[in-house]
């Protein structure tokens, strides 16, 4: 999820899918951003999350995450892991640094 909104919200796309490269899994994920609010969708949980910048919700884990952008990286704080995260985008790749688990994770990103 914070892999498809951080692309979303920095390069203006809409996200058609995400491709976990850790589990090797085509993840069903869409996101999209309008102005300064993100809807998104994760097909895989059957759960919406949307938000605005700073402060994003995830219906399906009732759960809420921070996201502050900074040109082509980002960090944050998801409050249901209690884990920071850092990441680095580009226009097909956003490696995610989870702080808790001190592993580099990396997604492929497919627009629309």
């Amino acid at each position: 999820m914070i892999a498809a909104a951080a692309h979303a919200f920095i390069f203006g796309k809409k996200v058609a899918g995400v491709h976990d490269h850790a589990t090797g899994q085509d993840l069903l994920i869409a996101a999209e951003t309008r102005g300064d609010r993100l809807l998104g969708f994760d097909g895989d949980r059957s759960a919406k999350f949307s938000g605005t910048l700073s402060e994003l919700y995830d219906a399906g884990d009732d759960s809420f995450v921070s996201l502050e952008i900074d040109g082509l990286t980002a960090k944050g704080y998801d409050r249901r892991s209690l884990s920071h995260y850092t990441l680095t985008a580009t226009d097909e790749v956003v490696q995610l640094y989870d702080h808790t688990k001190g592993a580099w994770f990396a997604f492929s990103i497919q627009v629309a």
